[in-house]
This record gives C-alpha cells, sequence and structure tokens, in this order.
C-alpha cells in the first residue's frame, strides 16, 4: 500500500500526541513489508506519519519539492528532517529552486501519481494558502485516490 501523506504543520503538543496515535492506528492496518509512506518531509503531520511509517517497518519515499525547501523549514525540525531523509529508501528533488505555494502543490501532485490513497491530516477547513492540506484532498479526490482524514477528538491547529 503506498500512502501519501498531507497535513497540517504548526500543531500545538497536545494535538501532535492525538494525531501520531491515529496515525499509527491506521498504518496498522497494513502489512509492514508491504507499506510505502510518500511524503515531503514539512514539520507537523508529515514527519509524524514518515517516522511512524518507518516505526512500522515500511520504507518511505521523500519528494523535495525546491531545492530551499529545508531552509524554509521552522529550525527546530532540521534534525527531524535530516534524519528521515536519510532513512528513505528513495529522494526525488523537484526542478524548483525556492520553497513556494506552487512548489509545494507540485510536490503533492507528484506523490499523489505514486500513492494508492492519500491520509491527510486535516480539521476540514479550508487551506490557508494555495497548495494547504485542503487543496490536496481536492486534488486527491479529482484524481480518484481514496482519502483518508485523519482529526481525532480533541486536535486543535492553535
Amino acid at each position: 500500500m503506498r500512502i501519501a501523506i498531507s497535513g497540517h504543520r504548526g500543531l500545538p503538543d497536545h494535538t501532535v500526541r492525538l494525531v501520531d496515535d491515529a496515525i499509527r492506528v491506521e498504518l496498522a492496518r497494513y502489512r509492514a513489508d508491504d507499506l510505502v509512506g510518500i511524503s515531503c518531509l514539512a514539520d507537523g503531520a508529515d514527519q509524524l506519519f514518515a517516522r511512524a511509517v518507518l516505526d512500522a517497518g515500511g520504507s518511505l519515499e521523500v519528494i523535495v519539492p525546491a531545492t530551499k525547501y529545508r531552509d524554509g523549514l521552522p529550525p527546530e525540525s532540521h534534525a527531524e528532517y535530516d534524519r528521515l531523509i536519510e532513512r528513505a529508501r528513495s529522494v526525488e528533488r523537484l526542478d524548483h529552486l525556492d520553497s513556494t505555494q506552487q512548489a509545494h502543490m507540485d510536490a503533492s501532485r507528484v506523490m499523489l501519481e505514486r500513492a494508492d490513497m492519500l491520509l491527510a491530516v486535516w480539521d476540514g477547513k479550508p487551506a490557508r494558502g494555495y497548495g494547504g492540506t485542503a487543496d490536496v484532498v481536492q486534488l486527491a479526490r479529482d484524481m480518484r485516490k481514496p482519502v483518508v482524514v485523519v482529526w481525532p477528538e480533541g486536535a486543535s491547529r492553535e
């Protein structure tokens, strides 16, 4: 099962714990030797998902949206980004230089083209900018990919 991730960033600590648990419950439905996670490794949901895939015995494929992508992530997420990308079985870097909304959406499209389904850590609200989780969910639906939404009871973005 090839699963792409899209989800919110900058989650408060209590939501991180809830989302991490919910992702792990969802991934437990799949055989480890058949589980492939596809992620851009953004802070927040992407990194939680990638770590959970690896912890479950699955493999990780990374799509890097832009040359300067890592630089645009919060500094406190760099170490985890580096650890996860080092453990990826493949890394594809898109041709964008800057980490723009268009670069992120292009990376989401590439992930979805390679995935069987999308796991969306999403509160159900509109995207806060082009390429946000709501836009990726809509793209997945337009591509007729199954979407599993994870937003546990008690989760919040603030």
